[in-house]
C-alpha cells in the first residue's frame, strides 16, 4: 500500500501544484522556462503514474475488503463510465459543445470514472486509489472552474459535428476498452465475458 500512496502523492501533488500553490508554480515557469518545467513535471507525473499502477498492482490482492458492492453496480460503473470517455476525447478534440459547457472535461471524466469505480469496488486499495483520484478531481475542477470564471475564460465552439465527432470516439474507446482494453491492462473484465 506504501508504494500506490507514494504514487499518489507524486502523481497528485504534482496535478495539485495549481491548485494550492499557483503563485509558486508561476515563479517557477519563469525561473525555469515552459521546456523544463514541464519536463520536470512529466517526470514526476510519468513517475507517480508508475508507482500507482505498480502499488495497486500489489495492494489489491491482499487488501481487506471495507464493504461488497451489489452486482448491479458494475453495469452503473459501466454506465458511467461512458460519459467519462466521451470527457476525456473532448479534452483532446477541442472547441466541442461539451467542452464549451464542462470547461475542463478531462477532469470532469476522471470524476465520473473514480466515482463509478469506488461504487464497484469495495477494497481499501480502491478506496484508496479512487478516493484520492475523485478528492482531486473535485479540488481540481473547483479551482479550475474557478479561474476560468475570475479570467472571464470561455471556450469557443466550432459546429455539432464536432461533438458528433466526440462522442463516436468516445463510445468507440469506451467499447474497445471495456471489451478488451480493461482485462488485458487491469486484468478484470468488466462485463465478465
Amino acid at each position: 500500500m506504501s508504494v500506490l500512496i507514494l504514487g499518489l502523492a507524486l502523481f497528485l501533488g504534482a496535478h495539485s501544484v495549481r491548485i494550492f500553490a499557483g503563485g509558486w508554480r508561476d515563479a517557477q515557469l519563469a525561473r525555469l522556462g515552459e521546456a523544463r518545467w514541464k519536463g520536470l513535471f512529466s517526470l514526476l507525473s510519468a513517475t507517480g503514474l508508475g508507482l500507482i499502477v505498480w502499488g495497486y498492482a500489489m495492494a489489491r490482492g491482499g487488501a481487506p475488503i471495507l464493504w461488497t458492492s451489489p452486482s448491479w453496480t458494475r453495469h452503473l460503473a459501466a454506465l458511467l463510465t461512458l460519459p467519462a470517455f466521451v470527457l476525456l476525447v473532448a479534452a483532446y478534440l477541442p472547441r466541442s459543445h461539451i467542452q464549451a459547457a464542462i470547461g475542463h472535461p478531462m477532469v470532469a471524466g476522471v470524476k465520473l470514472w473514480a466515482l463509478a469505480h469506488l461504487l464497484a469496488n469495495g477494497g481499501l486499495a480502491d478506496l484508496v486509489l479512487f478516493g484520492a483520484f475523485l478528492a482531486w478531481a473535485v479540488a481540481d475542477f473547483t479551482s479550475a472552474r474557478r479561474r476560468d470564471r475570475l479570467a472571464g475564460r470561455t471556450y469557443p465552439v466550432c459546429c455539432w459535428t464536432r461533438d458528433a465527432s466526440v462522442t463516436a470516439i468516445g463510445l468507440l474507446a469506451w467499447t474497445l476498452f471495456a471489451l478488451w482494453g480493461h482485462a488485458w491492462l487491469i486484468g478484470v473484465k468488466p462485463f465478465g465475458i
